[in-house]
């Protein structure tokens, strides 16, 4: 019996583990519904991949953006601000970027989509481990 249980308990960890999701965010940009994983959840110290999905108001995804990412920390007493900046590349219809991730703490995102000439920008947050 004590066997049956280890296993079955096996089975429902390993299942919860192999359906984890990374770390998503949907918030609206504009006219865009903008969609935003990351594959580590909660997001971690050192490289995390980021995609986005961005939808116009007919729920068409949009691949012809230029997608600008910028993160960073908040300035902190004693630290210099950290500030960086990463051009998205489009693949298929998802947008893709590596976050550099150098230190646990508060971090922001800020998502700017540039199509046909006009600029709008979405934001979020989060707390890397």
């Amino acid at each position: 019996m004590k066997k049956f249980l280890v296993i079955i308990l096996a089975i429902l960890l390993s299942t919860g583990l192999a359906f984890a999701k990374g770390y998503e965010v949907k918030k609206k940009a504009g006219e865009y519904n903008v969609e935003a994983t990351m594959d580590r959840n909660p997001p971690a110290v050192g490289k995390n991949n980021l995609e986005v999905t961005i939808k116009d108001a007919y729920g068409k995804n949009v691949a012809d953006a230029n997608v600008l990412v910028e993160y960073g920390m908040s300035v902190m007493p004693g630290m210099p601000p950290m500030n960086y900046r990463s051009d998205a590349q489009i693949d298929g219809s998802v947008y893709k970027a590596v976050l550099d991730i150098s230190m646990p703490g508060p971090w922001y995102v800020n998502l700017k989509i540039n199509r046909a000439g006009k600029t709008t920008s979405t934001k979020f947050t989060f707390d890397a481990r």
